[in-house]
């Protein structure tokens, strides 16, 4: 997100939920993505169009077909991804262990194999995978990607140039 804010594409976000030590940069949330399962009325994005919004996987099946989305889809190395979770729940005082790593690999896996055969299903979705290791070590060609991707004329170079790869601390 703070790529393609930087890069001059508008992000939706209402900073209710603040940077901290697990995300310093901050998390680009608006609250009412997190009610698309709940709430009925999508009408609010209607003001999101042209915008970039961060929309979770879990919550991508409950948008309405009625519009088109450039999704941006950020793949994570399962380990790196169980360290960070790890991480943030000791930051938390919760306990973790191997054998919850692995129910939640295994929960994991299944729903992104659900929600890529969602986004395949869809035409109302058109997708781009991006690698988040690939974004740290490839910034620039990445960006590029990204741009294209968007349809051009977003500033690659400080796209590129709010990459961070301080921030990537749970590599595998």
């Amino acid at each position: 997100m703070g790529m393609l804010e930087a890069g001059g594409l508008e992000v939706v976000s209402d900073d209710v939920r603040v940077a901290d030590h697990s995300n310093p940069r901050g998390y680009y949330e608006y609250e009412r993505v997190k009610r698309l399962d709940k709430d009925t009325d999508t009408s609010w994005l209607e003001g999101a169009r042209g915008k970039a919004i961060k929309i979770i996987s879990f919550l991508l099946k409950h948008l309405p077909e009625s519009n088109t989305y450039c999704v941006i889809f950020m793949h994570r190395d399962m380990d790196e991804l169980l360290a960070s979770q790890r991480q943030m729940l000791q930051a938390l005082g919760e306990p973790s262990s191997p054998a919850a790593d692995e129910r939640l690999a295994l929960a994991y896996r299944a729903h992104l194999n659900a929600v890529h055969d969602l986004l395949s299903s869809r035409p109302c979705f058109d997708v781009l995978g991006l690698s988040y290791g690939d974004i740290i070590g490839r910034s620039s060609d990445q960006a590029e990607r990204i741009n294209q991707f968007l349809g051009g004329g977003l500033d690659v170079s400080k796209m590129a140039a709010v990459v961070d790869p301080a921030l990537y601390r749970n590599r595998r």
